[in-house]
């Protein structure tokens, strides 16, 4: 019974080892994209030379890097990130 316990514990150990090595991953992967995101919302409201299609085509370029890091994250994104782009373009561009 007491070997049985201590293989438990073992694989109790390694499994959460593994998962705190997953959450760490993930969590660069979220700082990665908040950088990317924030540096591509910077551009387009600092650039004055940027255009409509530049700046559009940055932000779509920046949903598809964003996606690609968190597949099947469509929904995620649609509610956190877009509306942030669409004010942003709204004001920036006088977009109505």
């Amino acid at each position: 019974m007491e070997k049985s316990a201590e293989v438990v514990q073992a694989v109790s150990n390694e499994v959460r080892a593994a998962r705190a090595e997953s959450d760490a991953e993930e969590a660069k992967l979220i700082r990665r994209m908040q950088m990317m995101m924030s540096l591509v919302m910077q551009t387009v409201a600092q650039d004055g030379s940027l255009t409509i299609d530049e700046a559009s085509q940055m932000i779509a370029d920046a949903r598809a890097a964003a996606l690609a890091m968190f597949p099947g994250k469509e929904l995620a994104y649609d509610l956190i990130w877009k509306p942030r782009f669409q004010r942003l373009m709204m004001e920036r561009f006088r977009i109505m």
